[in-house]
């Protein structure tokens, strides 16, 4: 088992190191390799009004002229050690993880993400909780009650679940749920859950609804069809010869061996959502991460897009690492193998 472990935590590393060479690739040398050249690069980090000495400047100064292995390993020292840049009047410690500073604000991009990162750790996790619950006690109960009104209704609710786009039931939710009922907060009032812990739920209640509808619908119909191939197991029948309880067979024979799948989809899910749930917070309006990808892409600001993009595949890999280490609590034919 720590054999195991210790593989994944490698592959882990090396996946990272892979990650951060695409992007550098995507948004230092690509641009070269179709005809930028370093003054066109450095005229992002200037006014519109620069003239072509500031630009040249500008260029030298961040070192575009080097050789792009040098500025590749100023890339890399900068996230890992953090590096010294030169930002004109004088020269700035930007600390690890360094990616950069915004060309709008000026700020560090760093401190903005973690900023943002509450808001959309409390978005995802809470919205993963509500989905994996009825999503996948939905899958279980329509697997039992095959055939049934009951299966074919939560089937088709999960259909429409699948189907419909997140910013239509999130306009639609906000429409009725806040607008007309009233039932709901103004879900833009963020509020740490330090700070008012009721506040914090209400006005985040809307959004995990409205996004565990959406991912609650898929797990409810890979729940549902891996029960139903698992229930019709030999090994299911003989546990039911042998006397076992209903309630254990279902829990702990069909459910479990189940489960890996949906592990899968679920360490998937979280990872994407980590990185930024970008319909559901520029639906809502809601200052998390997504939106801030959303406004930096917008402003063309590099640094952020490129910070944003690190710390997405960052959540991505580390989601991966820990599905691959609960497979061997769900299934224990890991743990042999």
């Amino acid at each position: 088992m720590f054999t195991y472990i210790l593989r994944r935590l490698i592959a882990a590393v090396m996946l990272l190191f892979v990650v951060s060479i695409a992007t550098f690739a995507i948004f230092f040398l690509v641009p070269r390799l179709a005809g930028m050249s370093a003054d066109d690069l450095a005229s992002r980090y200037v006014g519109k009004a620069a003239n072509a000495e500031v630009i040249h400047d500008t260029a030298v100064r961040l070192g575009f002229y080097d050789p792009i292995l040098v500025q590749y390993g100023r890339f890399v020292q900068g996230i890992f050690v953090g590096v010294d840049r030169n930002y004109g009047p004088g020269i700035e410690h930007c600390p690890a993880p360094c990616f950069g500073y915004s060309y709008v604000s000026q700020n560090p991009v760093l401190p903005d993400l973690l900023n943002r990162l509450p808001i959309t750790l409390s978005l995802a996790l809470g919205a993963a909780v509500v989905w994996v619950i009825f999503g996948v006690a939905t899958g279980v109960l329509s697997a039992l009650r095959r055939g049934s009104f009951f299966d074919r209704l939560s089937m088709g609710i999960a259909l429409a679940g699948v189907s419909l786009p997140i910013f239509f039931t999130g306009i639609v939710s906000l429409a009725i749920f806040r607008d007309q009922l009233g039932l709901v907060g103004d879900v833009a009032d963020w509020v740490p859950i330090s700070e008012d812990p009721l506040t914090w739920a209400n006005n985040l209640m809307l959004p995990w609804v409205t996004l565990a509808f959406l991912y609650a619908a898929g797990y409810a119909r890979l729940t549902r069809a891996g029960m139903l191939e698992t229930m019709s197991e030999d090994y299911i029948r003989t546990a039911r010869a042998k006397g076992v309880p209903e309630r254990k067979v279902v829990v702990k024979h069909g459910l479990r061996a189940t489960l890996t799948p949906v592990v899968t989809m679920f360490g998937l899910d979280l990872g994407l959502l980590l990185g930024g749930a970008v319909l559901t917070e520029s639906t809502f309006s809601l200052p998390g991460i997504g939106k801030y990808a959303v406004d930096a892409i917008s402003n063309n600001d590099l640094p952020q897009v490129m910070g944003v993009t690190i710390v997405a595949a960052a959540f991505i890999i580390l989601a991966n690492l820990i599905v691959d280490l609960l497979y061997a609590v769900v299934d224990p034919r890991v743990r042999l193998a």
